[in-house]
């Protein structure tokens, strides 16, 4: 490990509002704060908003400073990347801001029933190889997890580089009857971006930069109906 990830990992431990489970707990036993984030955390009744996958934090923070009546969380595995969110939000003072470093398979240990109020998901890996449909945060596996914490009909919004995944997480939409508020294979062509959408991750402007067009989907998450996974032709 480098010495300046090595900092990092160091210094994030000082950081008040970053939640670090021991890894060996990670989603084994139920967290302190699972339904207890706006009481014993934030200490207010605000609405919780996630962002998984957060990278850097670019979403969590720019979120956090548009929206001072709502509270946001930024859930990543990789410490040395929440720093740089993690870092911005506690020099500019920021109290609605949290990040928790685990693994996204077991979010569920650290969130009560009903206790988020929408999820965004930023620039996930695709995993497009055939068999890996479970690992992809859009699939009905991991949509029915956020079933078990997000409040009922609560918006998921889904931000990806990647043709495959906007189109793979359409088809899961349309197969499970969900509520498709709006979509977009090209984002920044749309007349409706704002400011919300405009936020931008490190790795978002790297790919504009090489031209890719920016893929955007939002949608209502019924949280008492049983989702399926739809059947592809190719396997995928």
């Amino acid at each position: 490990m480098g010495k300046g990830k090595l900092k990092k990992f160091q210094e994030i431990t000082t950081f008040p509002h970053v939640i670090e489970p021991e890894i060996k707990n990670h989603g084994t036993i139920e967290h302190a704060l699972k339904g207890n984030w706006n009481c014993n955390f934030f200490k207010n009744n605000n609405p919780i908003v996630l962002e998984l996958g957060c990278g850097k934090g670019e979403y969590t923070v720019g979120l956090a400073r548009e929206f001072k009546n709502k509270n946001f969380i930024g859930v990543d595995i990789k410490g040395a990347r929440i720093w740089k969110g993690a870092k911005a939000s506690l020099e500019e003072k920021l109290t609605n801001v949290a990040f928790l470093r685990t693994r996204i398979e077991v979010i569920e240990a650290f969130f009560a029933p009903n206790e988020i109020s929408e999820i965004w998901i930023t620039f996930p890996d695709p995993q497009m190889k055939s068999g890996r449909a479970k690992k992809r945060l859009t699939s009905a596996g991991f949509l029915s997890r956020y079933q078990k914490f997000l409040v009922n009909n609560g918006l998921i919004h889904l931000k990806t580089d990647s043709k495959f995944l906007y189109e793979y997480t359409l088809e899961v939409i349309r197969h499970n009857q969900l509520d498709l508020i709006k979509h977009t294979s090209n984002l920044y062509k749309e007349h409706w971006t704002d400011s919300i959408l405009s936020i931008q991750t490190h790795y978002e402007k790297l790919h504009i930069d090489d031209g890719d067009s920016i893929n955007y989907s939002c949608f209502k998450l019924n949280n008492q109906q049983i989702l399926t996974e739809p059947t592809f032709k190719n396997g995928e």
